[in-house]
């Protein structure tokens, strides 16, 4: 996995963009309850507020809709825009794009909106560490200019080996699944020329 994530910098070492887009992917809609959950990948948001309100970006872009083939529900960006807002971020400040499905099509989609606009300017790319290669070569795809916030780490590289380590633990399981993902995504992605 520490060979796939993309590493992490401090938010102080970050620049200033007029723009930070962040990807969809972080919660799941629960129609019994009406309402958002959060997943792991919501540390992408999280950070995203972070930057947000020490000024390194200045307004934000929500790229997502809703991944789910047969569920119904979730609207990713629009929700996160009425919670955002409803946490007292100016809705000015928040753009939602909620066409897209998937990676692919948020690059895609993004780069449809910043070219309506007339948009000229780099942005950052907020993700998750181990979503960043597959996420980056879309927009790369797109001809786009842009720098890259990473998020959501599996890996602290400054973390000393302990022994507990050794042992057999289900959140390995569940870290070879998030990275055969990403890896066979990025593949799939590159075979179908999305990359």
């Amino acid at each position: 996995m520490s060979l796939w994530e993309t590493p992490g910098v401090k938010i102080e070492q970050v620049g200033n963009y007029e723009l930070g887009v962040v990807l969809s992917g972080m919660v799941e809609y629960n129609n019994d309850l009406d309402r958002l959950s959060v997943r792991r990948g919501a540390d992408r948001i999280w950070q995203t507020l972070n930057l947000y309100k020490k000024g390194k970006i200045k307004k934000i872009l929500i790229s997502g809709g809703s991944g789910y083939v047969l569920k119904k529900g979730l609207d990713e960006a629009n929700q996160l825009k009425e919670t955002l807002v409803l946490w007292g971020i100016p809705e000015e400040d928040i753009i939602s794009e909620s066409q897209s499905k998937n990676t692919y099509e948020n690059a895609l989609f993004t780069a449809n909106y910043l070219k309506e606009t007339n948009w000229t300017g780099k942005f950052l790319l907020i993700t998750s560490a181990m979503h960043v290669k597959r996420a980056a070569a879309c927009y790369k795809k797109q001809k786009l200019n842009f720098d890259v916030f990473s998020t959501d780490h599996y890996i602290e590289r400054t973390s000393t080996f302990t022994l507990d380590q050794l042992l057999p633990s289900i959140q390995s399981f569940v870290a070879w699944e998030v990275f055969l993902k990403e890896f066979t995504g990025y593949y799939v992605y590159k075979l179908q020329g999305y990359l």
